[in-house]
């Protein structure tokens, strides 16, 4: 779900690390989130013993197959190739994770993780033991502190904590220089202030 149509740099995360799944789950980005649409992609093998004769695969959806949401993501994957997103992704990808490594001069950034335009900065308590936060101090960080400063700031991403501390990031495919330089100053004010403030 997250990982393919050009959230990687490919249309699906399978052809960036080269394996061939059975099933392939997608919704969100086929769309655009324009309009509802999920689908599953199956190779011929799944899909065989359900092409002839009577098998059916028993599911039901009570908008599957609409015609306004197929007509959507038709037409958004026509802009996904005409616009060539996936490659825009790729070729931007080591200047955004450039961006986000930059701010490790800030205290609270133990790491930067992540591939193409789906990106992760682990907050930590101490950069040299790697040292995480309490549950409590974890939710005052995060919930009492970033996510709102983040957005007030002018930043839509994903302050977490199911694991590491985390700020998630996930620019429009379209993003290039001048909106990770509008990134890194929001990232680098807010966590700078976080910083100052778990010390």
């Amino acid at each position: 779900m997250i990982c393919a149509f050009g959230r990687l740099g490919h249309c699906f995360g399978c052809e960036r690390y080269g394996y061939r799944p059975d099933i392939v789950t997608v919704a969100k980005a086929l769309t655009s989130a324009y309009a509802p649409m999920g689908a599953l992609i199956a190779s011929d093998r799944v899909a065989e013993p359900f092409m002839e004769g009577k098998a059916m695969f028993a599911h039901g959806l009570t908008f599957g197959g609409h015609p306004v949401s197929a007509a959507v993501a038709l037409a958004n994957l026509d802009i996904f190739e005409r616009e060539e997103l996936c490659g825009h992704v790729a070729a931007k990808e080591d200047e955004f994770r450039g961006m986000l490594e930059s701010l490790r001069d800030i205290p609270i950034v133990g790491d930067v993780r992540g591939a193409g335009y789906f990106q992760a900065i682990e907050l930590v308590k101490d950069q040299d033991t790697k040292d995480t936060f309490t549950d409590e101090e974890s939710e005052d960080l995060l919930r009492g502190f970033l996510s709102g400063e983040l957005y007030r700031a002018g930043l839509i991403c994903r302050a977490d904590d199911r694991g590491d501390p985390v700020v998630q990031l996930s620019p429009p495919l379209v993003a290039d220089t001048e909106q990770f330089g509008e990134i890194e100053g929001v990232l680098r004010d807010v966590l700078t202030r976080a910083s100052e403030r778990v010390r």
